[in-house]
C-alpha cells in the first residue's frame, strides 16, 4: 500500500495524519483507474484493512474530497462515485440505460475560459457530468414509437 504514502506529505502540511483507513482508500482509488462507488471502495479496501467499516469509508471519502485528494461525481443514472483527484475529465451519461462516455477536458476549454472571464473565478479542477439519451437508446425509442 505504499502509493498512499505519496499523499501523506500533503495531508501533514495541512495538519492531518495519514491513517491506515485513509491509506487503504487512497490505495484503492489510486490503482482503480475507474469510478468506484463507496461500497465498491469499501469491498476493495477492506481486504487490506479488515477493521475498516463502510461508514468510515463514507466519512473518509468526504474528508479526502474536501482536501483535494478525491473527486466525486454522479454517473450511471446519478450514482455517486469517486476517483483519485488530478485526472480531469467529464462525462456524458445516458438517463435511460446509465451508459457513460468520458469527455476529455479539452472539449470544454472554451466554455471554462468564458466562465473564468465572466465570473472572475479561476478553475482549479472541474468534473462535470452531462445527462442525455445515448444513441442506442434514441434508436430503440424511435423503433418503439414507429
Amino acid at each position: 500500500m505504499t502509493c498512499g504514502s505519496e499523499y501523506a506529505p500533503g495531508l501533514r502540511a495541512r495538519g492531518f495524519r495519514m491513517t491506515p483507513q485513509r491509506m487503504a482508500i487512497l490505495h484503492v482509488l489510486h490503482h482503480s483507474g475507474a469510478h468506484l462507488s463507496p461500497t465498491e471502495i469499501y469491498k476493495k479496501a477492506h481486504r487490506d484493512a479488515p477493521s475498516l467499516t463502510e461508514p468510515t469509508v463514507y466519512r473518509t471519502l468526504e474528508f479526502l474530497e474536501k482536501n483535494g485528494l478525491a473527486i466525486s461525481s454522479q454517473v450511471d443514472n446519478r450514482k455517486l462515485v469517486y476517483e483519485i483527484a488530478g485526472r480531469n475529465h467529464h462525462h456524458l451519461s445516458c438517463q435511460s440505460c446509465g451508459a457513460s462516455f468520458e469527455v476529455q477536458p479539452e472539449a470544454l476549454d472554451g466554455i471554462i475560459r468564458r466562465l473564468e472571464k465572466s465570473s472572475g473565478y479561476r478553475f482549479i479542477n472541474s468534473h462535470v457530468t452531462f445527462f442525455g439519451i445515448c444513441p442506442k437508446c434514441q434508436k430503440n425509442k424511435s423503433k418503439k414509437g414507429d
